[in-house]
C-alpha cells in the first residue's frame, strides 16, 4: 500500500519536471536557434527606417528574405519586452538567433556604412549619391543645401553649399538625416581646415571657400595632378591683375552642359554669375565639390608669370602656357588645328 501511495506522489510530479523540461528546451531552441536566412551570403543587412514601427519591422525581415520563423521572433521580441523600434542599419548572418537580433535592435546597435563620394558636378548629384548610401532622401538633402537660414551660422549660402563636403571615405550611421549630414560633413570640414592650410588660404589672400571656389574650377581644368598647382598660379596671376579668369569650365557649368568640346560665341555671350568670360574675380560658388588635392594645389600654387594656358594639341589634358598674348595665341591656332583635323564641333 506504501508503495502505490509513493508512485500516485511521483507521477503528477513527473509530469510536472516534464512539461517544464519541454517548456526551458523550446524558450532554449526560440532563443538561440538561428533564425535568419542569407542563402550563399556570408551575411546581408536589414534596413529599418525613420518612425517605422513593429510591423513595418516584420514586413521588412520578410520582404527581404531573412527572417526564417516570424512566429518565434515575435514571442522573443515579447518575452524581451521589445517594443521601440529604433532606425538603423543592422547586420545580420547566418548565426543570428532571435536574442542576440532582438538584442541588437532593441539597443539600436547598427553597423556604420563606409560613405565615398568624388567627383560630384552639382548639389543635386551629391545628394543622390548620398541618398543611395544613406537613409536621408535626396529631395531633403538638396532643400537643406538651399536653406540660406541654416547656412548661415556654417559660413555657407546656396552657392557655397557643397564646399562643406571635402571628398573622401566616411565612416557614418546610415540613419543620419539630411541636417545630420550636413553637420556631420562639417565636423570633417573643419578638421581638414587646420591652422596650417587657414594660413595658407589667408597668404593667398583667400577665405577657404574661396580656395574651394578656385579649386573646383583647377580640377575641372585639368586631370594631370602634377599640373594643378601651375593652372593655380595663373589663374591667381588673372585675379591679381584684375583680369578676368575666363575658365572655360565656368562657362560649361553656367550652360549646365559638360560635354562642351568647342566654345562658340553663344557660350562666351551666355548671362550667367558663373560665366567668367563676362565677369571678373571668382564665381559665386565652387563648380564642382573640390577634392582635398585640388585644394592643396591652390594653397600650394606655383608662383610664376603665366598669364594665358590652351590645351595642348596632344589631347593629352595637358596645356601650354605662356607669359605674352602672341605666345598665347600661337598655342591656341595649334589647338584649333587640332580640334578641325579630329572634326571637333
Amino acid at each position: 500500500m506504501a508503495i502505490k501511495n509513493l508512485f500516485s506522489v511521483k507521477k503528477p510530479l513527473f509530469w510536472v519536471v516534464s512539461l517544464g523540461a519541454v517548456v526551458f528546451l523550446y524558450l532554449v531552441y526560440i532563443l538561440f536557434a538561428p533564425n535568419i536566412r542569407i542563402g550563399d551570403k556570408e551575411d546581408t543587412f536589414l534596413y529599418v527606417r525613420d518612425k517605422d514601427g513593429m510591423q513595418e519591422l516584420l514586413v521588412s525581415l520578410n520582404e527581404s528574405g531573412s527572417i526564417i520563423n516570424e512566429s518565434s521572433f515575435k514571442q522573443v521580441a515579447a518575452l524581451m519586452g521589445y517594443k521601440k523600434v529604433r532606425p538603423g542599419r543592422y547586420n545580420l548572418s547566418i548565426a543570428t538567433n532571435n536574442f542576440t537580433l532582438v538584442r541588437m535592435l532593441r539597443s539600436g546597435r547598427q553597423t556604420p556604412v563606409k560613405l565615398t563620394f568624388n567627383n560630384i558636378r552639382t548639389k543635386e548629384q551629391l545628394a543622390s549619391r548620398l541618398s543611395k548610401e544613406l537613409m536621408a532622401d535626396s529631395v531633403s538633402i538638396v532643400a537643406l543645401m538651399n536653406d540660406s537660414a541654416y547656412l548661415a551660422p556654417f559660413g555657407f549660402d546656396k552657392n557655397t553649399a557643397i564646399a562643406n563636403f571635402i571628398p573622401d571615405t566616411y565612416e557614418v550611421f546610415w540613419d543620419l538625416d539630411a541636417r545630420e549630414i550636413f553637420e556631420r560633413m562639417n565636423k570633417e570640414y573643419l578638421k581638414f581646415w587646420t591652422a596650417e592650410r587657414k594660413a595658407q588660404a589667408d597668404s593667398i589672400p583667400m577665405t577657404p571657400v574661396q580656395v574651394a571656389t578656385l579649386a573646383a574650377i583647377v580640377e575641372d581644368e585639368t586631370n594631370n595632378k602634377a599640373e594643378r598647382p601651375k593652372v593655380a598660379g595663373l589663374y591667381i596671376n588673372r585675379l591679381n591683375t584684375n583680369m578676368p579668369l575666363q575658365a572655360d569650365p565656368t562657362l560649361k557649368y553656367a550652360v549646365g552642359d559638360f560635354s562642351i568640346r568647342r566654345l562658340r560665341l553663344d557660350h562666351i555671350l551666355f548671362i550667367s554669375p558663373y560665366n567668367t568670360y563676362r565677369n571678373k574675380g571668382l564665381p559665386p560658388g565652387p563648380i564642382r565639390v573640390a577634392s582635398a588635392n585640388g585644394i592643396d594645389a591652390v594653397l600650394n600654387y606655383t608662383k610664376h608669370n603665366y598669364i594665358y594656358m590652351c590645351a595642348k594639341e596632344t589631347f593629352d589634358g595637358q596645356h601650354n602656357f605662356a607669359v605674352t598674348y602672341p605666345e598665347h595665341m600661337a598655342n591656341a591656332r595649334r589647338y584649333q588645328q587640332a580640334l578641325n583635323a579630329r572634326n571637333i564641333k
